[in-house]
């Protein structure tokens, strides 16, 4: 497994835009971004098909790949961040020169549609990848990055320490349309915290991914070695009680649930429509038979602030009735 370096100020961040086009037709949210990352200490670098808009891509694969392996080559570049999701970044996987890329090894940084190149790359070339904030939804907040998310950002990958994942004080999940209304802060609910579906103590190297996009490797030579790890899955606002549920029941049926030695869920945006309970009586039926800690509702996902979880890293978690326990064995950059 390679470690990436860490940041230092004054380094120079790569952005990309691999999968959706979001970054085309939000160029203020862009900017912005762009802004909050010089004015928290980096130099910003942004590919040349980054604003690239073909129907639902961000440009032609060869466009999209091409700004991955320029990144990925550039010497000066020390972290490359994505500019958001979408559904087609695991298009590029089989024209990704893994080589090239095990040579170069930095931060690479991004959540949702991301999941595919951050599995990709993990399993091909042993480099850690992060899921965590993207420019245009975190970086490019009304205000900036929101206090939680910049402290574990620094947290992470300037200062490099391993992280306890307490729960932040509150969260987001007002959505305002980009480059239109999100001028003002948006508002924030009270956290409860995480919430425990099943207690128990697991240590393992993370995979953590968006479950949809991660399903979509099934099969395929880019899937995950599950045996020993913490699985940390998130989802779709878009998504409903019945696509989850069947995403876990497939989990369960490929034998996934029953190689992990933990189970962590982000926190689901309102708009899945989960019922009371609904959530964990689901996670309770797929994960019956193993006696592994499941938690819902930590702050990764689709909501904000949300934390960073570094792919391949140890950690450890114990749970219990009055307590979860979440925290990195290892420094998640070297």
């Amino acid at each position: 497994m390679t470690i990436p370096p860490r940041l230092t100020m004054g380094d120079t961040i790569g952005i990309c835009s691999p999968s959706s086009p979001v970054a085309a037709h939000c160029p203020k949210r862009l900017k912005r971004g762009m802004e909050e990352l010089k004015r928290l200490g980096f130099n910003v670098k942004v590919a040349p098909n980054t604003l690239k808009l073909q129907e639902y891509m961000a440009g032609t694969i060869d466009e999209r790949v091409d700004d991955l392996h320029d990144l990925f080559k550039d010497k000066e570049v020390k972290a490359i961040i994505t500019t958001i999701g979408g559904t087609c970044s695991h298009q590029l996987l089989e024209h990704l020169d893994f080589g090239l890329i095990e040579q170069n090894p930095k931060i690479f940084l991004g959540y949702s549609d991301i999941t595919a190149l951050h599995l990709a790359i993990y399993k091909k070339t042993g480099l850690t990848t992060y899921l965590g904030p993207a420019v245009l939804p975190q970086f490019g907040e009304f205000g900036g990055l929101l206090t939680y998310t910049r402290d574990h950002f620094f947290q992470t990958f300037v200062k490099g320490e391993r992280a306890k994942y307490d729960s932040s004080s509150d969260y987001v999940m007002e959505h305002l349309w980009w480059d239109e209304e999100d001028d003002r802060l948006r508002e924030k609910v009270s956290n409860e915290g995480p919430r425990v579906v099943k207690a128990g103590k697991a240590e393992g190297k993370i995979i953590a991914a968006n479950m949809g996009t991660m399903l979509l490797l099934a099969g395929t030579e880019y899937f995950p070695e599950w045996k020993g790890s913490i699985l940390c899955i998130e989802d779709d606002p878009d998504e409903t009680p019945s696509s989850i549920d069947r995403y876990l029941t497939q989990l369960r049926h490929m034998g996934v649930l029953a190689e992990i030695n933990g189970l962590v869920v982000g926190r689901f945006h309102d708009h899945v429509g989960f019922k009371e309970n609904q959530l964990a009586e689901i996670l309770s039926r797929v994960t019956e038979g193993y006696e592994i800690p499941v938690v819902t509702d930590l702050d990764f996902g689709h909501t904000d602030p949300m934390f960073v979880l570094p792919n391949g890293i140890q950690a450890e978690i114990t749970v219990n009735e009055k307590q979860i326990d979440f925290r990195l064995k290892e420094n998640p950059v070297s």
